[in-house]
């Protein structure tokens, strides 16, 4: 099961978090400073499987972004890596080629796609499609409430 999720610049600019268990602000603030601290520090050719505390961090680097996932000691490596690689795809699929600026502006986004992708640390729904057509769905009830709002102020029916 997934502990947390962290995406960070190669700057060590956190990006976005997503935890799935209960932690102070304290210890997540900590916590993602050592492991991005420990990450950067790597040179690029070495494994991205890193054992910390009594999990196992499984880190990917896309351009200029890691994403880095905590799991059990008794988890799957690959099949963390396969996950961080699919959310990824599915962010390229959802912003057309997605780069840090696409996780800035529209970090909203990107966590919408990821709590359709796992639900409490574990993987809830495997099919992109799937993921994606839940996310165009969300856009178009956004799309009618904003289009709703805008004529409501000007005083027109909706």
């Amino acid at each position: 099961m997934v502990q947390f999720i962290l995406l960070f610049s190669r700057q060590g600019k956190l990006r976005l978090q997503k935890w799935f268990n209960a932690s102070t602000l304290k210890e997540k603030k900590r916590t993602s400073r050592e492991l991005i601290t420990a990450i950067l520090a790597r040179k690029p050719k070495m494994c991205n499987f890193l054992e910390w505390k009594d999990l196992k961090i499984v880190y990917k680097r896309y351009a200029s972004l890691y994403f880095c996932c905590a799991i059990e000691e008794n988890d799957n490596e690959l099949l963390t890596l396969e996950l961080i690689h699919r959310y990824v795809e599915l962010l390229d699929k959802y912003f057309g080629s997605v780069c840090e600026l696409d996780i800035i502006f529209n970090f909203e986004k990107a966590y919408f796609i990821l709590d359709e992708l796992f639900i409490g640390g574990d993987i809830q729904e495997t099919s992109k499609k799937n993921v994606l057509k839940a996310v165009s769905a969300q856009d178009m009830l956004q799309e009618e409430n904003e289009t709703r709002s805008a004529l409501e102020e000007l005083g027109l029916p909706s």
